[in-house]
């Protein structure tokens, strides 16, 4: 009998054992990272708001407010990750459900640069507190991708939601805008 093959078949079946027979190539990072903003109810409701409020706009602020609200929040994530801690951090988390709430409740158009700031600001706050999270044992750069794909995804879920719905839904998403500044200011006052 030729055992070539099963013990070749066998090996091969292994390998991927040995590949992960050290530390380093666990992914509970990048999960704990995917985690974090999906179920913080307060980032969930940020993050997709960023993206119903995207789809509101015209022109360059569809893509610059959620591109934004990504680079800013790795960039603060990176501080979080060297233990710089942000004055009203939480404050400012509550403060952007409140307020990108009322920015998708009352579809406020500002020009491109003024939302730009905003949706920097907010996503500084949340930046900072994934970062100052990262759960013991966890790869900073795992974490870091998965609440980046994260985010994207939520901002792309809240956009595509406004982009695909039928124009005599809009009050809808309105009413979704109002519902996240109601938990904003409930946050706020907690």
């Amino acid at each position: 009998m030729n055992l070539r093959k099963p013990l070749l078949a066998t090996l091969l079946l292994l390998s991927p054992a040995l590949a992960l027979a050290h530390p380093g190539h666990d992914h509970a990072g990048v999960l704990s990272g995917i985690a974090h903003p999906i179920f913080g109810f307060d980032h969930l409701l940020a993050m997709v708001a960023v993206g119903l409020w995207a789809a509101q706009q015209n022109g360059k602020a569809r893509w610059a407010l959620p591109l934004t609200f990504v680079a800013t929040m790795l960039l603060g994530g990176l501080a979080g990750f060297a233990g710089i801690e942000m004055p009203l951090m939480e404050t400012g988390i509550a403060g952007s459900v409140l307020a990108l709430g009322l920015l998708v409740a009352l579809a406020i158009r500002p020009p491109v640069a003024i939302a730009v700031g905003l949706t920097a600001l907010f996503a500084a706050s949340h930046g900072v507190a994934h970062g100052l999270e990262l759960p013991e044992l966890s790869s900073p750069w795992g974490y870091a991708a998965g609440f980046v794909v994260a985010t994207a995804a939520l901002h792309a879920a809240g956009y595509a939601l406004v982009r695909l719905l039928p124009q005599a839904a809009a009050p809808l998403v309105r009413i979704a805008g109002a519902a996240s500044a109601v938990t904003g200011a409930w946050l706020l006052a907690g």
